[in-house]
């Protein structure tokens, strides 16, 4: 069984041969590349082409948003997962928007990291703990009114499509997935969005939120 490979991006050396350690004592992953700036980050990840990337927001050069940004248009099957220190919603929905499939904070536990990156890899969607209650209160808030009609508005297709799309996957992905053309899958992703009125994908990972479709991943 191959092992996850994992490229570190932080502007702190000591924190990254901390995590470039911890990632290395994993039997499942191995650390394939460090970057101490987004613009490295970003050269790094197109030519080692890791499976996840955990991508620091404050950096020089390059900061983390602008990082992922570019490294989901170019490389949108790499997944990156956030480590940072900022707790406020504000930078969690900006990243959410750029593509990030993880949020970790810099003062949760190692374990925490570690399961992130197992379930990203996997495909799925993580949120550290410390904020996820919140975020979820402070998401649910717009939507609870409309949720039910939106669901039930929903072909079973059409929700298979979103939920796929919050777990992160991209068109392409989806279609395989689903034995389905990209056309299809567009398809079915601009019906559902139409129909409960959302304009990102920030909005499509509030929805699964509320509706525990993150949880199962």
């Amino acid at each position: 069984m191959s092992k996850l490979r994992i490229l570190l991006a932080d502007d702190h050396t000591m924190l990254r041969e901390g995590l470039k350690m911890l990632v290395n004592a994993q039997s499942d992953m191995e650390c394939v590349g460090e970057a101490g700036d987004g613009r490295a980050a970003f050269r790094m990840a197109q030519e080692l082409q890791p499976d996840v990337v955990v991508m620091d927001v404050s950096m020089p050069e390059l900061n983390g948003l602008k990082a992922t940004e570019k490294l989901k248009s170019a490389c949108p099957h790499i997944k990156v997962l956030t480590l940072t220190r900022h707790k406020d919603d504000g930078y969690l929905q900006q990243l959410l928007g750029a593509g990030v499939s993880g949020y970790v904070l810099k003062q949760s536990a190692a374990s925490n990291l570690i399961d992130a990156l197992r379930v990203v890899a996997a495909g799925g969607n993580y949120l550290d703990p410390a904020i996820a209650g919140k975020v979820m209160n402070n998401f649910a808030r717009p939507h609870r009114k409309a949720r039910g009609e939106a669901q039930a508005a929903l072909t079973d297709r059409e929700e298979e499509v979103l939920r796929l799309v919050a777990w992160g996957y991209s068109n392409k992905e989806i279609a395989a997935r689903l034995s389905l053309s990209v056309k299809t899958v567009e398809a079915h992703k601009a019906n559902a969005t139409q129909k409960m009125g959302m304009q990102s994908r920030i909005d499509i990972v509030r929805y699964a939120l509320l509706q525990g479709w993150l949880q199962d991943t």
